[in-house]
C-alpha cells in the first residue's frame, strides 16, 4: 500500500510501505479521510514520535470502511467508522484496536467524521475527566478557532459551561462567537491575564503555556484546574507558588497520545454515549476549513503552519 512518509529532509512523500498486519482484536480499515492535527507537525519535526507499535507515518484520526474484523467483533466488513489512532492515518489502510473505532454519525461525510476523534476525545479527556467540568463552570480554551478549539467550545457549551477563549484576528473572533463562545480575547490586542481576571475560570485547557502561564494562573477561581496539553508558546514559565497553593489551584499536564489503548477506548465510549446524538442532529457541528488529496499532505501542513485554518484540514483518498 501507499502512505505519506517523512523522509530525512522532513519532507512528506507518498511512498510504498508494507501492508498493515492485524493483531489480536484489531480491525483493518480502508482509509477514506484523515484529519490533520498540530501533533502531525511536531512529529514531522522529530519532536513527537508515535507510541510503540504504531506506524512511523503521521495521522491520528481517520474515517473509512472496515475491510476485516475478528469474529465476535462489534464491526463487520463494510461498516463505516471513524477512529482514533496512535499514528499511521496518512495511508491507504490502517490496523487498529477494534474499540478505538466508532460508527460514523448519521448524516456526516467521511471528511467530517475523520475530524471528530482526536479533537473531541482530547476535549472530553481534558475538560470532563481531568478538569471535572460541571454545568455552570467558566471554562478557558486557548486557540478557539483551531480544530481542537472548535471541538472544545462546542463540548463545553453542550454541557452547560460558560466559555472564554482566545483568537488572533477579527475573523476568528466572529467564528468562535458563532460556535457559542461567551467571551473572546484577541491575544494580539488584549492582555490575556487581565481579561481572565474579569472572568475567573474554573477549568482551563491550554495548548500554549509559555511565559504568560504564571500571570494567568493567578486569575483562576479557587480550586481551579488548569490543564496543559501542549507548549506552543514555550516550555518555561515562572509561577507564584505561594498564591498557587493557597488557592488550591491544580496544574495538570495531559496528553491523549500517550494514554493506553484501554484508556482511549473508555474516552471514546463516553464520547459516543454523550455526544453522538448531538452530531447527528447538528447541535454539534464539525467545521472543515479545507479538504485536500492525501498526496498533497505538504500543502495541508502549510495551512496549519501559517495558522490559516478556521476548523479542520482533512486529507481524502476516496
Amino acid at each position: 500500500m501507499k502512505a505519506v512518509v517523512i523522509d530525512k529532509q522532513k519532507e512528506l512523500v507518498w511512498s510504498d510501505v508494507p501492508d498493515p498486519v492485524l493483531g489480536q482484536n484489531e480491525i483493518l480499515v480502508e482509509v477514506h479521510a484523515a484529519a490533520l492535527n498540530r501533533a502531525d507537525l511536531m512529529q514531522r519535526e522529530g519532536t513527537y514520535p508515535p507510541p510503540p507499535g504504531w506506524p512511523a507515518w503521521p495521522g491520528l484520526e481517520v474515517a473509512g470502511v472496515v475491510l476485516e474484523a475478528p469474529l465476535g467483533s462489534r464491526w463487520k466488513a463494510g461498516d463505516r467508522v471513524c477512529a482514533l489512532l496512535g499514528g499511521g492515518g496518512y495511508a491507504e489502510k490502517v490496523a487498529l484496536p477494534e474499540d478505538m473505532a466508532l460508527p460514523v454519525p448519521e448524516g456526516l461525510s467521511m471528511a467530517e467524521a475523520a475530524a471528530i476523534p482526536e479533537a473531541f476525545a482530547t476535549s472530553y479527556l481534558n475538560l470532563c475527566l481531568e478538569g471535572e467540568m460541571q454545568a455552570g463552570d467558566t471554562v478557558f480554551i486557548q486557540a478557539g478557532a483551531s480544530g481542537l478549539g472548535m471541538a472544545a467550545i462546542q463540548l463545553a457549551k453542550a454541557m452547560g459551561a460558560k466559555v472564554v477563549t482566545t483568537v488572533g484576528s477579527g475573523e476568528k473572533e466572529r467564528f468562535v462567537r458563532e460556535l457559542g463562545a461567551d467571551v473572546v480575547i484577541n491575544r494580539k490586542k488584549q492582555n490575556i491575564a487581565e481579561a481572565l481576571a474579569e472572568h475567573p475560570v474554573d477549568v482551563a485547557m491550554d495548548c500554549v503555556a509559555g511565559p504568560n502561564l504564571g500571570p494567568c494562573l493567578e486569575t483562576m477561581a479557587r480550586g481551579g484546574r488548569w490543564i496543559i496539553i501542549a507548549t506552543l508558546g514555550a516550555a518555561v514559565s515562572e509561577l507564584n507558588m505561594l498564591d498557587f497553593f493557597k488557592r488550591g489551584v491544580k496544574l495538570i499536564g495531559s496528553t491523549l497520545r500517550s494514554r493506553s489503548s484501554d484508556m482511549k477506548a473508555e474516552i471514546l465510549k463516553g464520547l459516543e454515549e454523550r455526544l453522538w446524538p448531538a452530531f447527528s442532529s447538528g447541535e454539534i457541528k464539525v467545521l472543515i476549513h479545507e479538504t485536500l488529496p492525501m498526496t498533497e499532505a505538504a500543502r495541508a501542513h502549510a495551512i496549519l503552519e501559517r495558522q490559516e485554518n478556521l476548523g479542520k484540514v482533512v486529507l481524502t483518498l476516496k
